[in-house]
């Protein structure tokens, strides 16, 4: 049973083909899926994941959303917002440096009250989440406490959703592509980068007939391959689907530099999908995921779907550093 859904996007977001781009990288089709267009504030994927995280808590009779992330974190203004679209209150715990942060300064412009918690491990933050959810509960509050990028079960269930919605495009699209239409749809990959693991979670968790890649860009394969099994299995149970097929999915360390942090070979991938489709990569998710897209993209035997996660504020953040450094 499908848990209940606040919407917030606009969906399905579109299923596009990159002509431009797979002649620059001298491949077979590349399609993008633009969840960079789910319409709603700066969220991109993470607007997913916050409709089912947001019809819980407003079915919950719930009142204030407490959440966290990093400054960059691209869920934390997306969460203040969508919990002000549904009534609730927004208190976020948030990791290094608040001032000075366009997605911080978001979340504090819907509402959102910002509780730093210094520059301790990042994991500190999900404990901080909790304890601050237990002192509003104790003052009488209804607090619906959610990790960072809302990676839990429930979240994950906004991309196994998903996954319906891509195979639905790639059946339409295979009717009116070239030949061999058969190849498309069942693409050779589906690439997209992995932070917290909710996203990659949910698109296992509704068992996908085509193999996944997972471009982890935060966290160290053992941590971040555990999380993603973790949530998949208890995604697929919340869902009633059976168990996932791990073998489907690779997840392959893309942290390089460090998070948050591109490549010269990042950059000039990202650099190259704005000048071919006109795609706003980040240097934290996008521009990783994509680079790992091209150097597989060769090889795989078929068409290459990429998901474009989004995150508007960062990507125009990571174009001026790429614009002053050619400076």
């Amino acid at each position: 049973m499908t848990p209940p859904r606040f919407p917030l996007a606009v969906l399905p977001t579109p299923l596009v083909q990159a002509p431009r781009l797979e002649k620059a990288l001298g491949t077979g089709p590349v399609l993008v899926k633009r969840d960079d267009l789910t319409g709603f504030a700066a969220g991109g994927n993470k607007t997913r994941a916050l409709e089912y995280l947001l019809g819980r808590a407003v079915a919950d009779r719930c009142d204030v959303l407490v959440t966290g992330g990093g400054a960059g974190s691209n869920f934390c203004p997306a969460a203040a917002v969508a919990a002000r679209a549904a009534g609730l209150d927004c208190e976020l715990i948030v990791w290094g440096q608040v001032r000075g942060s366009p997605n911080l300064a978001i979340a504090s412009a819907a509402g959102a009250c910002l509780r730093p918690a210094g520059d301790g491990p990042r994991e500190a933050v999900d404990t901080a989440i909790q304890v601050r959810a237990g002192q509003l509960a104790a003052a009488g509050r209804r607090p619906f406490p959610v990790p960072r990028g809302g990676s839990n079960p429930l979240g994950a269930v906004g991309f196994a959703i998903a996954a319906a919605e891509l195979a639905a495009q790639l059946d339409r699209y295979a009717l009116t592509a070239p030949a061999p239409a058969p190849a498309v749809a069942a693409p050779a990959l589906v690439v997209l980068a992995v932070g917290s693991g909710g996203s990659c979670a949910g698109l296992l968790a509704a068992g996908p007939p085509w193999p996944v890649l997972g471009v982890s860009v935060s966290r160290p394969l053992p941590e971040i391959t555990g999380k993603v099994r973790e949530l998949a299995q208890a995604c697929a149970r919340l869902l009633g689907n059976p168990p996932p097929r791990f073998e489907r999915c690779e997840i392959v360390d893309a942290r390089g530099l460090g998070f948050g942090v591109a490549s010269p070979a990042d950059r000039d991938v990202a650099r190259l999908a704005l000048h071919t489709e006109g795609l706003l990569l980040d240097d934290t998710y996008g521009a990783k995921a994509l680079a790992v897209l091209a150097a597989r993209a060769g090889a795989a035997g078929g068409p290459v779907v990429f998901w474009h996660t989004g995150g508007s504020v960062p990507a125009i953040e990571a174009l001026e550093r790429r614009t002053l450094g050619q400076r």
